[in-house]
């Protein structure tokens, strides 16, 4: 199915709005309705949203976590347990304690089931899995991560709704340049001094009216020289390296292009656009024979969408099972890797905007691709022999995700909206080409994008666009203004995830370790923001650093 139908047949239909893991959303009636108030009102389930909450209560004020998700932890408990730690030395406060939390659970033997804690090979994301001279551990199963974000709500006592999605159109109240409340599709209202929006698509930011971009800039507009399209760059491995025939007939430009690749140009390399690079999700497989659930076959199987795949595998490529990165108790964080793999490339540009009724559909549309693609690779016969058989050694992981077939609740959005605020990270401060005078956290990845688009080549190839990957020299600082809006757009609101930065800078800091310090420091500001009476926008930098710096936030 070429794309742009897909996204037609995305917007036909109706249905309920939903999300994984949610059944229904429809308006309460005022009988049910109820309003809550707190000095932080919190929007999402995310890693972020957690943190923040439990930074409120430790300034002494009164939060509530708003969740459209029934499981807390976003993809840190979602899949991710492979951590993109970068340096992990910049990592400090409240995202320090719950890598230590994680260290401290895997200090128990009882945590060790299907595997001996010795055998374990301690492998992380360019760290050791386990420091044990500083007790922290960034390498996890996600019902190990779930557990501390509950315990965390649970020790701080924190009221969590869940279920509760944000009426987008009319759930925004706004007196004086502030939110005062919001209201979800059930009717229950939310009242606050200062608002966080801890969601991985800024839905309470976009419906308060601040100011935010979808897609990628041009190279010229921060003179940036990672910008746009960058066809021709390929900096990891999730490319086709050898001349792979696009057309349903080999050879036959006339008989049409396979399923999953675009019949448009990718455009001018540095030019702009409006698209998003792809999701997945984070498998947990297990190799244990008495931890394996079996793939099967998803709703609508069509083996055809594979076909690209297959001619990959018959090219002899055999890089499959690199990115099966170990997690403890023979357990991966299965990732993409690969030309075509998990990344459903070019399949969610209208997410981030979209309704929760297409947001639900392009979620299943992400689910079956994915399963169909494990399926395929199980039984498919054109799949190498030996390739198959190792694969299907593994199986989805039986004890996570018990809930959900033991399918992650999750889609990695890995970028949807991006704030743009008070001030904008671009690669210039991420490189350190430009300083940050207010930093509220660093980060220290590497500039890090998925691909975008799959085309055709002028010599009738097909080929990715959209992915690289650029050392960053040393750590950085984020700035305070990226995480808060325009004064005269909203004088109360922080938006940690969904942050002012340029696609190629948020290709570094979207790491859910700087995300949750980012969500510390903005529960910190919005303690002060109170005490003190004024906006966010005129929060007193320097209190606000003494304070980090008391919580032990790594600043620079």
């Amino acid at each position: 199915m070429k794309r742009r139908k897909f996204i037609q047949s995305l917007t036909l239909g109706g249905g309920i709005v939903a999300s994984s893991g949610v059944s229904s959303m429809v308006y309460g009636t005022p009988e049910s309705a109820r309003q809550y108030n707190a000095d932080i009102v919190i929007y999402g389930g995310t890693s972020a949203a957690v943190t923040a909450a439990v930074q409120a209560k430790k300034m002494g004020k009164s939060a509530i976590i708003v969740s459209p998700d029934k499981h807390l932890g976003g993809m840190t408990s979602g899949g991710l347990g492979f951590t993109d730690t970068g340096n992990k030395t910049v990592i400090g406060g409240l995202a320090r304690t719950f890598y230590h939390r994680v260290y401290l659970h895997y200090d128990k033997p009882e945590s060790w089931r299907w595997q001996r804690k010795e055998d374990y090979g301690n492998k992380g994301q360019g760290t050791p899995a386990v420091d044990g001279e500083n007790r922290t551990m960034w390498i996890f199963e996600p019902h190990a991560a779930e557990k501390v974000f509950e315990d965390f709500v649970k020790e701080n006592n924190i009221q969590v709704l869940r279920n509760e999605w944000l009426d987008r159109e009319k759930g925004v109240t706004m007196k004086n340049g502030r939110i005062a409340a919001i209201r979800t599709l059930s009717g229950n209202v939310y009242a606050g001094k200062m608002f966080i929006d801890a969601s991985y698509e800024g839905d309470l930011m976009a419906a308060a009216k601040v100011k935010y971009v979808v897609g990628r800039e041009s190279a010229d507009t921060y003179n940036e020289k990672w910008a746009g399209v960058v066809a021709g760059v390929f900096h990891h491995g999730h490319y086709f390296k050898k001349n792979i025939d696009p057309y349903k007939m080999p050879g036959n430009p006339s008989s049409g292009l396979l399923p999953r690749i675009s019949a448009e140009p990718p455009g001018i390399n540095g030019a702009g656009d409006n698209k998003v690079q792809a999701y997945c999700y984070r498998m947990c497989l297990s190799k244990h024979p008495g931890n394996i659930a079996p793939y099967t076959e998803p709703t609508g199987y069509d083996p055809y969408q594979y076909e690209l795949l297959a001619r990959v595998f018959q090219a002899g490529w055999d890089e499959l099972f690199q990115k099966f990165d170990p997690i403890p108790n023979l357990k991966t964080d299965t990732n993409n890797h690969g030309p075509f793999s998990a990344d459903n490339i070019g399949m969610n540009y209208a997410y981030p905007d979209a309704s929760y009724s297409l947001r639900k559909q392009i979620i299943e549309e992400h689910k079956n691709y994915q399963k169909g693609l494990m399926y395929f690779m199980a039984t498919d016969p054109r799949i190498p022999r030996e390739v198959q058989d190792e694969f299907n050694a593994w199986g989805l992981a039986k004890d996570e995700f018990a809930d959900n077939d033991n399918w992650p609740q999750q889609l990695y959005v890995r970028e949807a909206r991006r704030m743009v605020g008070q001030s904008v990270m671009t690669e210039h401060e991420i490189l350190g080409i430009k300083a940050v005078t207010d930093s509220i956290g660093m980060g220290s990845y590497t500039l890090d994008s998925h691909n975008i688009q799959r085309y055709v080549t002028p010599e009738g190839y097909a080929q990715n666009e959209g992915d690289f990957g650029v050392h960053v020299p040393k750590p950085y600082s984020i700035s305070y203004q990226s995480i808060i809006p325009k004064e005269n757009e909203c004088g109360n609101l922080l938006a940690p995830v969904c942050l002012s930065s340029s696609h190629v800078a948020y290709g570094s800091i979207r790491m859910e370790p700087v995300f949750m310090i980012l969500a510390e420091s903005a529960a910190t500001a919005a303690a002060n923001a109170i005490d003190n009476r004024i906006s966010v926008q005129k929060v007193n930098y320097g209190e606000l650093k003494r304070q980090l710096l008391k919580q032990d936030q790594r600043l620079g």
